[in-house]
């Protein structure tokens, strides 16, 4: 069970990346616990929000690799919170704290309904720049929770972790996905009653995305073709719900691929990511970006503004 907390790479990013705690609402116990790493010059950084079972540092491969590309990248872990809305003005709360006007998130499973439901909320004065949707959903009937959505604040911690564990792969996986199912676990013991009912409840209470309001966000979608929580319905939910947005399929990797899968994640991530070189919303550090690359950048900005006119 101890694999991939006893890894090197682990360790090595306990010990090199701090944990940061913040505190932006009036109330002192709604505290954000983040790592952000990478260049503090950059202004438009991408952001990972872990599902209902996870803490910041599930993340812990993406932000060495991508750190390591020249990329700012904050994981964080949410604050108490037990509504959509007071979600999404905490969250705005925090990006003004951190001085960050707009941003690319990464939300896996519950990470990425918030995700769309902060882009959505926040269409007016838009603080999302762009999406990436790992294993994510856009409706909360899917889980037929909506009628125990009110009463998850009741219930003791070992029936709420239950409830989570319910959803994880069962049967024969291979060792990497093994290790990832082990560490989640790990995880999801270190979350206390009041963090796991208010998530269950943001994960459950009737909700869903209005797609109208984030159609000029940029969106790749991110799943598996293997056993995950996510039925397939759910997913062909999300294509219809974004016809134009960019696909990331991985042949295998459950519901934890950026953890068992975490080299191929990784690619995909800096894929969505390099469309927005060279641009004011680049989420890296241009000295790190080659000069050939810019300008193939800068070639295909120019062409997609001529169609544009053109249309």
């Amino acid at each position: 069970m101890e694999e991939i907390r006893v890894s090197p790479d682990y360790n090595w990013f306990r010990s090199t990346v701090p944990l940061k705690r913040i505190i932006v609402d009036d109330d002192d116990s709604k505290v954000w616990s983040l790592y952000d790493a990478g260049p503090k010059t950059i202004r438009c950084p991408i952001i990972f929000l872990p599902p209902v079972s996870g803490t910041a540092e599930v993340f812990f491969q993406q932000i060495l690799a991508l750190t390591g590309w020249g990329y700012r990248v904050i994981s964080l872990q949410y604050p108490v919170y037990w509504d959509l809305l007071e979600f999404c003005d905490g969250f705005r709360k925090l990006l003004d704290h951190l001085q960050l006007d707009k941003v690319h998130l990464f939300g896996a499973s519950l990470g990425g309904f918030l995700a769309q439901k902060f882009a959505e909320v926040t269409h007016k004065s838009p603080r999302v720049h762009s999406l990436i949707l790992c294993n994510s959903f856009s409706d909360t009937s899917i889980f037929n929770q909506t009628w125990t959505a009110n009463s998850f604040w009741l219930m003791p911690a070992f029936m709420l972790k239950k409830i989570v564990l319910g959803n994880f792969a069962k049967g024969p996986v291979d060792p990497k996905m093994a290790d990832a199912i082990d560490f989640m676990v790990d995880r999801l013991e270190s979350l206390n009653q009041s963090e796991l009912a208010s998530r269950l409840t943001l994960n459950c209470q009737n909700s869903y995305v209005e797609p109208h309001k984030i159609k000029d966000v940029a969106v790749t979608i991110m799943d598996v073709f293997d056993q995950s929580a996510l039925s397939n319905e759910a997913k062909e939910e999300m294509y219809k719900l974004y016809p134009n947005a960019r696909r990331a399929h991985l042949k295998t990797g459950g519901n934890f691929p950026y953890l068992c899968r975490s080299a191929e994640v990784n690619l995909y991530i800096q894929i969505h990511l390099r469309q927005f070189h060279g641009t004011r919303y680049a989420a890296i550090n241009p000295a790190m970006v080659s000069a050939e690359e810019l300008e193939v950048q800068q070639s295909s900005l120019n062409n997609c503004r001529e169609s544009d006119d053109e249309s």
